[in-house]
């Protein structure tokens, strides 16, 4: 009795590991012959690669010594138990490395050592050129899983491991004998890796056990050669660095389809004897939107003007069907707020405000021609790496090594934007030379005919640390958004900073300054309206829209060799946070409903571009 009882107890518990387990598995590949036995070994947890795997050093064809994992015995293609736990040794987020690095007991010693780096001695806090050493060794031997089912964006930022010693040693090979995959086991909520054979066949003992280091990136060989530089050495510089206009399929692709205004529809204009009713699901409107000329309702169906928060997508049928009513919204806006997107779109007028910009994705091979054509002239190699659509510094990464640009493709869609490693700097006086960025706030009333505003009062962001190229990964040396975390927000008036930018910068007028970053930002805009949707913004009667723009100051060279200012656009934002544009200027709805809603320019505090 007491058997069968384990056995019942044994099989539930299996089938609540699948039930909690089971989407993980598949999704991972993981063959059902194993399911099982990993239970089995997550349960006791039983790391028994050791007795069927031997560990080797050779000496490979120029006389270095590799590592090597090979069986140690064979194996029957429908051995059910061959599947095996790889530890982690360390998992980070790429903003606690170094410190976990300078603080873990241990940790930097064990890094140096599997990552074969020389260490004179083991110290409990090592040495500040050790720990820059693993930094950017690291990447080599890093992979990466992200938590989808997480509630915040922020918890759903890539974690980063590396395998244990064994995990570690496993080479690479284009036509590999096993997989490991990452999984997340509920029973201890911890992540290890999965090692299993390739396809279900009998193994000779001896057999070298090799996994794809880029498995499932790219079928393109071309990108494949790419993506593997960390590990084989390649040398990319023949292949073109030009960048085309992106076909139709890359305006298309993981894009939510949405419609276009019907052109025929009749859009009256507001009534006269009342107000505007206005539904808004932005509390800061609610809150600071006093013009007389409009009222609030919480009714959609009441509203006269829809300023909603989610994505609209259903042109067509609001033209038709609601042609009396206005949305905050343009068909095709995404040209401009998806990262990717902006770019293509900026390159369209001039180059010059963009900072060199590829799409690891569709122009991988590109960059890596390009930055070892860099590399190769002794040039400044410093890129950012950024996700296609995520704002406030989420998941960036400032990088001088190859080997961690292409890295980080493999926790998501990403651009590599080359770094401005000469910006404009602006001393706080109690901090020292500091990177900062400009914000406006931009008003897009019409498409056909493009009638575009920036708000003439624009807000400041600064770093906390001295700027300087090292220490890549320290957030507050190299980055300004500060308001949502927690560190010191320097803040500041616009009046004051431009006394303050033309006394620190004597030759340069903020007038022409600004003017400059005007001439840029009408730009982003006709080269967005110069195609239509997909790839282009639509015009739409019953649309206006506010943006945010966000732009930093580069140092170069004209032709004669005089040092110039040029702004270099970043990035735009859709429904930007506007909680301190209201705090400094309690009138600021007031000026935009007046612009885009009543047609009004003057006294509104804004230019037209």
């Amino acid at each position: 009795i007491h058997f069968y009882k384990r056995m019942a107890n044994g099989m539930s518990e299996f089938h609540n590991f699948l039930k909690t387990h089971k989407l993980q598995l598949e999704t991972a590949g993981v063959p059902e012959l194993y399911w099982c036995s990993l239970f089995a070994k997550l349960s006791k947890q039983i790391f028994d690669a050791g007795e069927l795997f031997s560990l080797l050093q050779v000496e490979n064809e120029d006389g270095d010594i590799d590592w090597r994992v090979e069986t140690n015995q064979d194996v029957n293609e429908d051995d059910a138990s061959h599947i095996f736990l790889i530890d982690h040794a360390w998992t980070f987020k790429t903003d606690q490395a170094r410190q976990q690095l300078s603080q873990v007991p241990g940790l930097a010693t064990r890094m140096a050592r599997l990552m074969d780096i020389t260490v004179e001695e083991e110290k409990d806090v090592p040495d500040e050129e050790l720990v820059e050493e693993i930094m950017s060794a690291k990447w080599s031997y890093s992979q990466t899983y992200s938590i989808g089912s997480a509630g915040s964006v922020e918890d759903r930022q890539p974690v980063w491991y590396v395998m244990d010693e064994f995990g570690s040693r496993i080479q690479h090979s284009d036509t590999p004998t096993y997989r490991v995959v990452p999984f997340l086991w509920a029973g201890d909520g911890l992540g290890y890796s999965l090692l299993f054979p390739t396809k279900s066949t009998t193994i000779s003992a001896s057999t070298p056990v090799t996994r794809d280091y880029v498995e499932g990136q790219t079928t393109d060989p071309l990108t494949r050669q790419a993506l593997l530089c960390p590990w084989v050495s390649a040398d990319l510089t023949k292949v073109s660095t030009e960048q085309q206009e992106p076909d139709g399929k890359f305006w298309q692709s993981a894009r939510q389809a949405e419609s276009l205004p019907d052109t025929a529809a009749i859009i009256p204009p507001f009534p006269e004897d009342r107000p505007i009713m206005v539904y808004s699901e932005y509390p800061f409107i609610n809150q600071n939107l006093s013009h007389p000329r409009f009222g609030m309702t919480d009714n959609m169906a009441d509203a006269d003007v829809l300023w909603l928060s989610s994505h609209f997508k259903e042109f067509l049928e609001f033209s038709r069907e609601t042609p009396e009513k206005r949305i905050n919204q343009f068909p095709g806006e995404n040209v401009i707020t998806i990262k990717d997107m902006l770019c293509a779109v900026a390159r369209r007028m001039d180059k010059k405000y963009l900072p060199v910009t590829y799409n690891l994705v569709t122009e991988l091979a590109q960059f890596v021609s390009y930055y070892q054509q860099l590399e190769k002239e002794g040039e400044d190699t410093h890129f950012i790496v950024k996700p296609w659509n995520l704002a406030r510094g989420l998941d960036m990464q400032v990088c001088r090594d190859l080997k961690h640009i292409l890295r980080l493709p493999a926790s998501g869609p990403k651009i590599a934007q080359k770094y401005l490693h000469n910006p404009v700097l602006f001393h706080r006086e109690e901090v020292g030379m500091v990177k900062f960025d400009i914000r406006y706030i931009i008003l897009l009333s019409s498409v056909e005919p493009l009638k575009v505003f920036a708000y003439n009062r624009f807000w400041l962001r600064f770093a906390n640390i001295p700027f300087s190229l090292d220490k890549l990964d320290l957030y507050e040396k190299h980055f300004t958004v500060m308001n949502y975390t927690d560190t010191d927000l320097k803040q500041m008036f616009c009046h004051d900073f431009i006394q303050m930018f033309e006394s620190q910068n004597p030759g340069y007028p903020w007038a022409e300054v600004e003017a400059e970053i005007f001439k840029m930002l009408r730009g982003v805009f006709d080269g967005a309206s110069a195609l239509p949707p997909p790839a282009g913004m639509g015009h739409s009667a019953q649309s206006g829209a506010m943006y945010a723009t966000d732009l930093m100051l580069n140092w170069e060279k004209d032709e004669k060799g005089n040092k110039i200012i040029v702004p270099k656009v970043l990035e735009f934002n859709w429904l930007p946070d506007c909680e301190r544009a209201c705090d400094y200027y309690p009138e600021f709805f007031n000026n935009v409903f007046s612009v885009l809603w009543l047609g009004e320019t003057e006294g509104q505090h804004v230019t037209q571009l």
